[in-house]
């Protein structure tokens, strides 16, 4: 009899749902633009259907309060993920299958107890897409967007995946800005924090690396508030995240092909694009394959620049960027690819979590343009010992361009050295 009342009430929400799209259509609501009508919208129906169970047997649909939400999510938001997106401690969601549907905090793994159909798998993502615009089908089975708050969303479909639709969700849940942020969140020290705010200053090159959900676009957006207001800064992305506090700011993302399979935008070519845009800075959100050439062709003209990549350590970071320009052809040659990223690249940030899933900035090394048997010279700037970071850096690379910015080298270094 339970599931009986149930299902009728179900049933009846369900309904109601539909007669409140209906009504939006009408009155050409937008869910996402007129969230304030459409919550009125709501309490007008729900007062309606009050009035008929005075007249009529209809199921009790529970506290309005409750039914109000739910009904906003599933109109204006994504239904029944829509709470982990509000929630601020959730990291990132994750549908595998119908029973499978996890969420993340604080880097650890747990599995909901949220089931949904197939059918209403496949529903959710083209709402999810619907926003951005871009789109899935059997001949492009990936796709990746952005959702209306800032969340990355990539998607796989059948046959690609074994069985279901697989959908992932990476939140943006913006919780530092700029350095000191990071320092209040024991990510970074403060010695560090000044010496990177002075090397941004100072047009420092920066590559920041680590593994996924490591803290790489945070870290690049908090550097990215250290660039001086006056200069004019262009972004390359596959899709929207970063988030330059600036007042002259251009962001660029890649395109999908469309249905004829023509019109793809990919990243290289908005690198190459980004050139012509009189930058004084080029940001890239990752690197991972030929663009890579052409940003170390920017820099290596003197345009200064940073981006992220993926790289289990400094030293890593540097081997993997001295790599994938590689991809670019046959007629680049390590040869050229090794000296140009010593030459350009001069700070490497390593981003990482701690045995918790805290987010920390694990080391910070520098590149000093020296090249032996075919390996780039690093040294340490930052290294962390007993949770603690700490500044081993005896002098720092490229003192005229600090003296340019208006830094002296040796008080930067002080500064670092008594804020560890």
């Amino acid at each position: 009899m339970e599931n009986t009342v149930l299902d009728t009430r179900a049933e009846h929400l369900t309904l109601l749902e539909e007669n409140i799209r209906e009504a939006m259509r009408h009155r050409s609501l937008d869910p996402h633009e007129d969230q304030h009508a459409v919550r009125g919208l709501i309490d007008e129906h729900l007062n309606d259907y009050e009035q008929r169970r005075t007249r009529i047997s209809l199921p009790d649909l529970g506290d309005r309060e409750s039914v109000i939400q739910r009904l906003h999510d599933e109109i204006c938001g994504f239904g029944v993920i829509q709470p982990f997106l509000d929630d601020e401690s959730v990291e990132e969601i994750w549908i595998n299958s119908p029973d499978e549907i996890f969420i993340a905090r604080n880097g650890e793994s747990e599995l909901t107890g949220l089931h949904l159909s197939a059918e209403a798998i496949n529903s959710l993502l083209e709402r999810m897409l619907k926003p951005s615009g871009r789109r899935v089908d059997l001949s492009s089975p990936f796709v990746d967007a952005s959702l209306p708050d800032g969340s990355r969303l990539h998607a796989v479909i059948p046959d690609i995946t074994r069985r279901h639709t697989s959908i992932n969700i990476r939140k943006f849940v913006v919780r530092a800005r700029r350095l000191p942020d990071l320092v209040r969140m024991n990510s970074l020290s403060a010695g560090a924090a000044s010496l990177l705010h002075a090397a941004v200053e100072s047009g420092m090159n920066i590559l920041v690396s680590g593994a996924t959900q490591a803290g790489k676009t945070t870290m690049l957006n908090c550097l990215s508030a250290s660039i001086p207001p006056r200069e004019r800064v262009i972004t390359c992305e596959e899709i929207f995240e970063l988030a330059v506090p600036l007042r002259d700011v251009v962001g660029l993302q890649c395109r999908q092909p469309n249905l004829e399979g023509t019109g793809a935008i990919e990243l290289r070519r908005l690198v190459k694009e980004a050139l012509r845009m009189r930058p004084d800075r080029i940001l890239i959100g990752e690197v991972r394959e030929a663009e890579s050439l052409d940003m170390l062709i920017a820099l290596n003209a003197g345009l200064p620049g940073m981006c992220t990549i993926h790289a289990n350590s400094a030293r890593d970071a540097v081997t993997k960027i001295c790599t994938l320009p590689l991809l670019a052809g046959e007629n680049i040659s390590s040869a050229f690819v090794v000296p140009t990223v010593a030459s350009c690249f001069d700070i490497v940030v390593h981003c990482g979590r701690d045995s918790r899933g805290q987010r920390q900035v694990e080391e910070i090394s520098m590149l000093g343009g020296r090249v032996e048997d075919g390996v780039i010279e690093m040294s340490p700037l930052f290294v962390r010992r007993d949770g603690q970071m700490v500044c081993v850096a005896l002098e720092l690379p490229n003192p005229d361009r600090w003296i340019r910015a208006g830094h002296r080298p040796e008080q930067v270094l002080a500064a670092a050295k008594a804020g560890q």
